[in-house]
């Protein structure tokens, strides 16, 4: 293979777009030192003449040293050669791939050869390894060998399933190939993170910077976020870079540009455009992460100095990364990197992307690693506008929910138990003391009707089971309503924490009796709580509190949003929304029910994390639209795909409108694809024998009633028209009605307790719920 040439300006299939680039990168001292030293160590290990992928002059020109150098600033000399080898060897791996399995579509001896790698991996580094047969074998064992000793087993199960799924999702990639099929956003961004690389490469800068992230953080939201925030970045600027090289030359079809082109029907121009936008997003996500998160998570651990010390090294290390590989896609002949107007390594004259036409003081400093201090970019709409847009969002008239023809491919039929069920919800209800504080009244919980929809998720549930799915339903939607009632408009965030304490003390793991309720959610999460977790197993009851603790957790980033009046980007809602509609506690009934034949592993699966991810998706979206004209109009609220989609494309409602409703299209086609194609391989790869087959296949169709169900609950219920919002909101005491929209000018006064009860202080959000 020779050395890849740069593509004249002219032939490039779009202009780059103006980066939002906050830090300047920084040059480590000992690059020589790393160059010399990874051209000797690839040569030795076959990578290079011989090998059928690389040649010396292809090295040369990738220049995979200068990348470390710039991502990894502050190491010495002997971690930046660890760095840099490995670096090669990942983009040794994907030539290497591509070359013999993708092209030929080979798919079988494709998953041999990375079943040949994971022995390669041990948890002990002095365990022994087979003979390599190959460069990738070879290298792998060598880099194992110097980097894994002395590191905790936290660090080293975190870095080997990166690394797999690094590996691994190659097989993602060669599957869309081989049937010519082009990703939908959603299910791009998650499989890119693996696919990409990036989290592995975060795994690599704790190894650098000389630090790991503490396990009793490690898995919070906050390093999830800083980590895909992370992951997506420099996913979305590879993407940017690489587009010309992979589309045109590879068949590659997994490329952020070319699936937007193709789900928006738009110009390779205006998806580079639009991917530019989300890198900018992302980025500015990290931001708010780092200094709004951080500290909260830091109080809640108590996390010493050291800890603190290390997740911030960490998190610099992530930004130095970020500033250091843009400066490197603008100087390796790998990528496409001229723009019209540029000199040398794809800098303008003024040593700034778009510098020409700013007064010399705004230009900021010119030359090597300066590409960060572009003012213009950081003040202009690649930063400050749509940073400002996203903090300024106010409540304003809609009109009524426009709801579009969904596709929806799916039917299911009712629990012959239904008329019973409403009524003694109704009961159930006024038991816990759900109409004594305000906020919902009988006639009010009848149009809700939640046991329509539990009747649809389980025809075949006893009476007994219908009344415990329909009471979840509406604790679920009582506690949604409540929340950012009491907590959010107030910005009362403390006292939402302590009453999620106190929630979370209504679900003993031994079933012993819970302290006394102080509220309707409590009393009602304490009775449900009972009667669900007392059949389960130790294990089974484990697995559903773990769910209902995200749930929870999730309630305190949408209180955080609505106090700070900020809009989330679309990558951190959809992830967010399938926990805030409670699909952890979907997935812990459905897992729960097959624990006994299949192995867990399995649910880790690709296949599996996108079947449940689509079905989720798809519900959730299609709770947002009909229910815009409530939240945006009459609660002030900031959580909704087609708010999220107006503030992020600063469009109009009915182009958000066809968005969400093009997206729950790809999702729901995205399900299909899944049972169709990806789990009979799944099935395959996993070796799962019949009994394991039988009742994943079960689970797909009890998600296909669940969807169903959900769609017939939100035709069928007085939720969300017009007439009815304008019914509830009229029949609402006058306090509790003013406290439902914020005040843009600032937080309000709490509310008084509404006569006949107090206005209680929280509850559990959607599983189903909305």
């Amino acid at each position: 293979m020779t050395a890849r040439q740069e593509t004249s300006p002219s032939r490039q299939p779009f202009e780059l777009p103006e980066f939002y680039l906050p830090h300047p990168a920084r040059l480590n001292p000992h690059l020589e030192q790393a160059r010399a030293h990874t051209r000797a160590w690839a040569g030795e290990l076959g990578m290079l003449e011989g090998s059928g992928v690389w040649g010396a002059a292809d090295l040369e020109a990738h220049d995979y040293a200068l990348l470390c150098a710039y991502t990894h600033p502050e190491c010495d000399a002997r971690m930046l050669w660890l760095v840099t080898d490995w670096y090669v060897w990942v983009f040794f791996f994907d030539d290497w791939f591509l070359e013999r399995f993708k092209r030929s579509g080979d798919r079988g001896a494709g998953r041999e050869a990375l079943e040949r790698l994971a022995p390669f991996m041990p948890a002990d580094p002095r365990a022994t390894v087979p003979e390599p047969t190959n460069p990738v074998e070879a290298g792998l064992a060598d880099l194992w060998r110097r980097t894994v000793p002395g590191h905790s087993a936290d660090w080293i199960g975190r870095f080997t399933l990166s690394t797999r799924n690094l590996l691994y999702e190659s097989l993602w990639e060669l599957d869309n190939i081989s049937i010519g099929r082009v990703s939908n956003p959603v299910e791009y961004v998650e499989q890119r993170r693996k696919v990409g690389g990036a989290p592995w490469s975060a795994g690599l800068v704790e190894h650098a910077v000389g630090v790991e992230v503490p396990p009793s953080v490690s898995g919070e939201r906050a390093l999830r976020v800083l980590r895909d925030c992370f992951a997506d970045s420099v996913h979305f600027r590879n993407d940017l870079f690489s587009y010309e090289r992979e589309t045109g030359r590879e068949g590659e079809l997994s490329n952020g540009v070319l699936v937007l082109e193709r789900f928006f029907g738009c110009t390779t121009q205006e998806a580079a455009d639009q991917l530019n936008n989300m890198l900018t997003s992302r980025l500015q996500q990290f931001e708010s992460t780092f200094f709004t998160e951080l500290p909260l998570l830091f109080a809640e651990k108590g996390l010493g100095p050291d800890g603190v010390l290390a997740v911030l090294t960490y998190a610099r290390g992530l930004q130095d990364w970020q500033s250091g590989g843009h400066e490197w896609h603008m100087r390796s002949s790998r990528y496409m990197n001229s723009r019209p107007g540029r000199t040398g390594a794809g800098l303008t004259s003024a040593g700034l992307p778009g510098g020409a036409g700013l007064p010399g003081w705004l230009r900021g400093p010119t030359g090597l690693g300066t590409t960060g201090a572009n003012i213009k970019a950081l003040l202009g709409l690649t930063g400050g506008a749509r940073r400002v847009r996203r903090y300024t969002r106010t409540p304003r008239p809609v009109g009524p929910s426009v709801i579009p023809a969904f596709y929806m491919p799916l039917r299911n039929a009712l629990n012959r138990h239904l008329e019973g069920a409403r009524e003694r919800l109704i009961t159930w209800n006024r038991e816990m003391g759900f109409f004594d504080e305000g906020m919902w009244w009988e006639e009010k919980a009848r149009d809700f009707d939640f046991a329509l929809c539990s009747a649809g998720i389980d025809p075949e549930a006893s009476p007994e089971a219908l009344d415990i799915s329909a009471g979840w339903l509406s604790w679920g939607t009582y506690a949604d309503d409540a929340y950012p009632l009491a907590f959010g408009s107030t910005r009362t965030l403390a006292a939402g924490r302590a009453q999620t304490a106190r929630l979370r003390a209504c679900m003993p793991l031994d079933l012993s009796a819970p302290p006394p309720p102080a509220n309707a959610m409590e009393r009602g999460l304490a009775d449900l709580w009972r009667r669900t977790a007392a059949p389960m197993g130790p294990r089974g009851r484990e697995l559903f509190r773990e769910a209902m603790d995200q749930v929870l957790d999730s309630w305190h980033w949408e209180l955080e949003n609505q106090a700070a009046n900020r809009v989330p980007d679309p990558v951190d809602y959809l992830e967010m929304r399938r926990v805030t509609f409670g699909s952890p506690m979907t997935i812990a009934l459905g897992r729960m029910a097959h624990m006994d034949v299949v192995p867990r592993e399995v649910y880790a699966s690709s296949a599996m994390q996108s079947l449940e991810a689509a079905a989720f998706d798809y519900s959730a979206l299609m709770n947002d639209v009909f229910s815009y004209q409530k939240e945006a109009e009459y609660e002030g609220e900031l959580h909704n795909c087609l708010i999220v989609v107006e503030n992020f494309f600063d469009c109009d409602h009915p182009t958000a409108l066809r968005i969400v409703n093009d997206l729950m299209t790809s999702r729901m086609k995205q399900f299909e694809h899944v049972v169709e194609n990806e789990l009979p391989v799944m099935y395959e790869d996993f070796g799962l024998d019949a009994a394991a087959r039988a009742a994943l296949d079960r689970n797909a169709e009890e998600l296909k009633r669940w969807m169903a169900a959900i769609y017939v609950w939100h035709v069928g219920t007085r939720r969300y028209r017009e007439e009815d919002l304008k019914r509830h909101h009229a029949h609402r005491p006058a306090a509790v009605a003013a406290a439902a929209v914020p005040d843009p000018a600032g937080p309000p006064a709490p509310p008084a307790p509404p006569s006949g009860g107090r206005l209680l202080p929280a509850a559990p959000h959607r599983a189903g719920w909305a």
